[in-house]
């Protein structure tokens, strides 16, 4: 136990689970967006089996680190450059986003108004919202692997300790847990927000496609662009809240006169 008292491995835990909450951000916004259209009660159940892949897939990728550092190794050359199943594995997973987040904008942009009629009937509506459920399940685990092998090839160059790295990576899935709800329906309740969370997770999309060609994209400018974007959109929030908030207390004054 004398090993607990070393204050480096302290120090390498705290990193590595910041790192992986950081690194989990993308993942959050992509789990609330698709819980978003499922039923009230079964949101819950969604997000937390969707974290659960995510540390699941997390921690199958670290005890393998062997197979997964072979990933880097080239498979094939594709004119002149290199091709490695993380390479494939990355190329596939920033395509899925990116058709996922472009189909979700189109969605909320243009075709939320063509839409049919709700089904009426509970048979049906159980049916469709369980079908709906594990479709959206799917493809939440499918894009679990692909952050999870960026997240694990970081943490593998950070420390070389694996039962730091399986600390880090269940305290990251739990304070993930604790934030998805909020943040969920924080995106729910508007619009332009859940937008702007879907242009984020296209630059993700188009980062993981870049890195897959040897592009190296920083994820701090993706992050610092999304900070910002946010920031600006925080004012928009609070300007409309104060329009109105006037507009209500003119109409109390009309009202009272």
């Amino acid at each position: 136990m004398d090993f607990l008292l070393d204050p480096n491995l302290w120090i390498a835990f705290a990193m590595l689970t910041a790192l992986e909450i950081v690194l989990g951000v993308d993942n959050i916004i992509f789990i609330s967006i698709l819980v978003g259209r499922l039923p009230e009660h079964l949101r819950d159940k969604a997000r937390r089996l969707g974290l659960g892949f995510a540390m699941l897939s997390r921690l199958a990728l670290l005890f393998s680190l062997s197979w997964v550092m072979g990933l880097k190794d080239d498979l094939f050359h594709l004119l002149g450059q290199g091709i490695s199943g993380r390479d494939l594995v990355l190329l596939f997973g920033g395509l899925f986003l990116l058709y996922k987040a472009s189909h979700e904008i189109f969605v909320e942009v243009e075709a939320r108004e063509e839409d049919g009629p709700p089904a009426t009937d509970a048979a049906v509506m159980k049916a469709t919202g369980n079908r709906l459920f594990w479709a959206i399940i799917g493809q939440i685990a499918v894009i679990d692997i692909v952050f999870s092998l960026d997240s694990v090839i970081t943490a593998v160059g950070m420390v070389d300790q694996i039962g730091v790295m399986v600390a880090a990576v269940v305290t990251s899935v739990a304070v993930m847990l604790v934030a998805a709800k909020p943040i969920g329906e924080f995106v729910d309740r508007h619009p332009s927000v859940k937008v702007l969370a879907l242009a984020f997770l296209v630059m993700v999309g188009m980062a993981l496609t870049a890195e897959a060609f040897e592009m190296h994209m920083p994820k701090g400018y993706i992050y610092a662009a999304m900070a910002f974007s946010l920031a600006v959109e925080a004012l928009n929030l609070r300007a409309r809240a104060k329009r109105l908030a006037r507009a209500a207390a003119q109409a109390r004054e009309a009202q009272a006169t």
